[in-house]
């Protein structure tokens, strides 16, 4: 119980440190007097807080929940202490023991994506275990101190295939489209020669990302049972809202690395904007609506609690799309926009921790309350 206390407050405080870290990038923090080193330092850190240490403990916390062995909480273990020495180490005598902490947790996740495969042999599992291999080189990229933003491209497949994969799992029994497979198979292969170009053209290599990136949306859009359960109600309604959305930016986000592949090395500065786009179109509009869509269900099963659904899960979800249309529309035109937008985000963040809070609260008041006032 202590062990998973500390771990959930370690976590939750590495996504405070990024958030703010990634206000501070955008323009949106004044200088802070205290505590301004460590959110210094957690800008220069923001994505790599947020992908393979926030994103990649809670995958690794929740592939550990299914496989049922205490070895594969080794990985979120390490990802917590990979990040915690991030934030607490000073120049560069601690990065052998970073990469180190991150490639440990990376291995031991691939060996539990293995396990998986070996024990249900699917598509899905399969593509769980290319996830893994992502996340791996990435980390492997960041060892060998290569551009950041090759390891970033890793890191994004990481957890854009984990999604893929969870997607597929959930329409595996609904009847397949001639299409469906040749779609998903040229979608991964595309994704598969981003990853390994950008090692040698990073250029051709953000073109490829975006190419892959917009067939993959493409796939979900036609063939994922959102489609299906937006017609229904309650919770089933909000998760595939959730989806649909993410889809919408998941497409905005490849449109945006096609086009800063096509800027990159011609013209930086005109890159900026597109950059903006390419990023968080796919880190916020995509991945944070996916988190927003599954955390009803998840948190129950990895966290054992249980939450009160009701329509005020529309609040941060709205709140997150408009302030990325304010960001990635206006950021075009004034960098105040972009910083206005940010701000939002984060409070779209905050809204959805606070209401998730609140719900797990409505439903123990609901249920307990009922039981005490039965007695």
């Amino acid at each position: 119980m202590i062990a998973r206390f500390s771990v959930a407050i370690a976590l939750v405080g590495m996504l405070v440190c990024a958030v703010l870290g990634g206000l501070l990038r955008a323009g949106s923090l004044p200088p802070l007097p205290y505590g301004s080193q460590l959110i210094g330092q957690s800008a220069g850190l923001h994505a790599v807080l947020m992908l393979p240490v926030f994103l990649g403990s809670v995958i690794a916390i929740e592939r550990a929940v299914a496989v049922r062995l205490r070895w594969a909480y080794l990985a979120p273990l390490c990802c917590v202490a990979q990040g915690l020495l991030l934030l607490a180490a000073e120049g560069q005598q601690a990065f052998p023991w970073i990469t180190a902490l991150g490639g440990a947790a990376s291995l031991c996740f691939v060996a539990v994506s293995a396990l998986l495969l070996a024990r249900q042999p699917a598509t899905h599992t399969m593509l769980m275990l290319m996830a893994a291999l992502a996340w791996l080189g990435g980390n492997v990229v960041q060892a060998s101190q290569r551009d950041v933003n090759v390891a970033l491209l890793w890191w994004f497949a990481f957890v854009v295939l984990t999604i893929t994969a969870e997607r597929l799992e959930m329409s595996r029994l609904l009847p397949r489209h001639p299409v469906s497979r040749p779609l998903l198979l040229s979608a991964l292969l595309c994704l598969l020669a981003a990853l390994v170009t950008a090692l040698v053209d990073l250029r051709i290599g953000l073109l490829l990302f975006g190419i892959a990136l917009l067939t993959l949306a493409g796939w979900l859009c036609c063939f994922d049972v959102a489609r299906r359960t937006v017609r229904s109600r309650g919770l089933s309604r909000y998760m595939a809202v959730c989806l649909l959305s993410g889809y919408g930016w998941l497409m905005v986000s490849g449109l945006g690395w096609i086009g800063l592949g096509l800027e990159w090395g011609v013209h930086p500065d005109a890159g900026l904007p597109l950059r903006d786009v390419a990023l968080h179109a796919l880190g916020l509009g995509f991945i944070w609506s996916m988190v927003m869509a599954h955390a009803p269900v998840i948190l129950p099963a990895v966290a054992r609690v249980k939450v009160l659904y009701g329509p005020w899960f529309y609040g941060p979800l709205m709140v997150m799309h408009a302030s990325l249309l304010l960001r990635c529309g206006g950021g075009w035109w004034h960098a105040d926009l972009l910083a206005s937008g940010a701000s939002l985000n984060a409070i779209a963040i905050i809204s959805f921790a606070l209401t998730m809070l609140a719900s797990a609260w409505a439903w123990r008041y609901r249920h307990h309350g009922v039981a005490a006032d039965t007695v």
